[in-house]
């Protein structure tokens, strides 16, 4: 789950009007976060968004799916690969990146019991 140097500059500074992303490094690859809240996760060199039902059929009408961090088990997580194309468009970007934050807090808000 390597994540290089270049890429997590790429995703950065393409996520550079969202507001200031802070990075750790976690298990092999990178959370980000916005905020304090995990939004995002980087791994082998791919960007995957924080998804609920808000927002998950955009990501799988864009073909993509759940982030499986054990290939040979059946566990999924809430993040969704983000597109080649948005990836490359700043401002499409930054929506669907807003838009995961948005998950994130209602997240944290459902947690809290707010």
């Amino acid at each position: 789950m390597a994540v290089s140097d270049e890429y997590l500059d790429f995703v950065l500074d393409q996520l550079d009007s969202v507001g200031t992303v802070v990075w750790k490094r976690m298990f092999g690859g990178v959370g980000l976060y916005l905020d304090g809240l995990f939004f995002a996760i980087i791994e082998n060199d791919t960007l995957r968004f924080k998804v609920d039902v808000s927002n998950r059929a955009v990501y799988e009408d864009a073909g993509m799916g759940p982030f499986r961090p054990y290939k040979d088990k059946g566990h999924t997580m809430n993040f969704y690969e983000v597109p080649v194309e948005v990836l490359e468009e700043r401002q499409e970007l930054a929506v669907w990146a807003r838009d995961a934050f948005g998950v994130a807090e209602m997240a944290k808000s459902k947690k809290s019991g707010k």
